[in-house]
């Protein structure tokens, strides 16, 4: 029998170096190996570890020898028996350079996925934390990915899920989370307000709320985004990053690990630069950035074509902040026409297909060069969140008729 490649041969993750759960605003202590959610001021929850131990017990060399897949930085991660692993062979991501569209630019496209999203990340390890503390059934708002995610992760672990998204979430999402053996409604409002019904079936439905950042182990998932950005630079990190921002679970749990790598040594103290990329059709964290204030109020009326980024308000709000201020970095908008324009060229130029919030990363990139945000001759990673393919494309309508002579000059545009 053919099992996981990278937990073969492993009946347990031994030792495991989790050593408690922290509040991310107060600091409040909680106890590893029981169901969490929120914290008791009703901020997101983070998983500490045994630093220390763990660089006695783990090398960057020794690495080098496992699988090119999620499950190689498992000592970093919370599960604890390999049996409770859920995975759908979640594999490196590639750093794809475009030097036609800047002078430094590569993309990290975390399309290439399972379910063809970095979504895949996150809820591969709350599933598998789901998994492993008994829990039953669970319930999350989406705005299309990161349902699609959670169905196909729950079937797999046989886990009842229940899905909601707002009624204009992408169709192949929908029905993508239908196929994968999740319960799916559209609702007619936007992801709070799906998240307000997940949050209030808990006591009548006896689900668990998996809504982000509501459980302390999707930021794990996506920690391995900064983890394996590192080992692939050899070590070392970008100038700057730019990142796709909605509820932010990927850029914390990015600055989570590079802190994590930091304090191990791994990395020096130079960070990347971190740029939280929306839409300015829903912006909340810009506003707040600018504001100079700590948490962002609720966007209202929010409006944009990247539907990953239509988050009107955030529970890891000043956790996203504190990143970008901590990082010297900053919070920024896009239009939805440098959207589609970022769209268009990244595949005419480069053959590289973006899926709207990825495109956005790149519309950010260009504004950041010429308002002087950034240098153009610093490296700059592009997150790419999603394959493009699971979103309407223009449409091609030219046709040849067969039985008529080829117009060739028409044909040359």
């Amino acid at each position: 029998m053919i099992g996981h490649p990278s937990l073969n041969n492993i009946t347990e993750f031994r030792p495991n170096f989790v050593t408690h759960l922290e509040c991310g605003l107060t600091g409040q202590r909680f106890e590893r190996g029981i169901v969490h959610g929120l914290s008791d001021a009703g901020k997101p929850l983070l998983v500490k570890y045994d630093l220390e131990n763990l660089g006695r017990s783990l090398t960057r060399e020794m690495l080098k020898e496992r699988p090119a897949d999620l499950w190689r930085y498992r000592e970093f991660l919370p599960v604890v028996d390999s049996a409770n692993v859920v995975s759908l062979s979640e594999t490196m991501t590639p750093i794809v350079p475009a030097p036609k569209l800047g002078q430094n630019v590569w993309v990290k496209d975390e399309g290439r996925l399972p379910t063809g999203s970095f979504k895949a990340r996150g809820l591969c390890m709350a599933v598998s934390m789901a998994k492993e503390l008994g829990i039953k059934r669970i319930a999350m708002p989406t705005n299309g990915n990161a349902g699609a995610a959670l169905a196909a992760y729950a079937s797999n672990a046989g886990i009842e899920a229940f899905v909601f998204c707002p009624e204009d979430t992408p169709e192949v999402n929908v029905r993508e989370i239908a196929l994968q053996g999740a319960r799916v409604w559209r609702v007619n409002g936007l992801i709070h307000d799906c998240g307000r019904i997940v949050r209030e079936g808990v006591g009548p439905m006896g689900w668990f709320d998996l809504s982000t950042l509501k459980e302390p182990y999707r930021i794990e998932g996506k920690k391995t985004m900064g983890l394996e950005l590192a080992e692939q630079l050899g070590w070392r990190m970008p100038d700057v990053i730019f990142y796709p921002t909605g509820g932010g679970t990927g850029l914390i749990g990015m600055w989570k690990a590079f802190a994590e790598l930091a304090e191990l040594g791994w990395i020096g103290s130079r960070m990347p630069k971190m740029i939280a990329v929306q839409a300015s059709g829903c912006a909340p964290i810009v506003r707040a950035f600018e504001q100079g204030v700590e948490f962002a109020d609720e966007w209202k009326d929010a409006h944009t074509i990247a539907s990953g980024i239509r988050v009107p308000v955030a529970v890891g709000d000043f956790l996203i902040l504190r990143a970008v201020r901590e990082s010297g970095g900053c919070a920024m908008t896009v239009d939805d026409e440098a959207i589609q324009l970022a769209q268009i060229e990244a595949a005419r130029r480069e053959g590289i297909l973006l899926c709207p919030e990825g495109a956005a990363t790149l519309a950010a990139y260009w504004k950041a060069i010429a308002n002087g945000s950034i240098g153009a001759d610093e490296e700059a990673i592009l997150f790419n969140c999603a394959s493009g393919l699971k979103y309407p494309m223009p449409p091609a309508e030219d046709r040849i008729d067969m039985n008529a002579p080829v117009d060739w000059i028409g044909l040359r545009g």
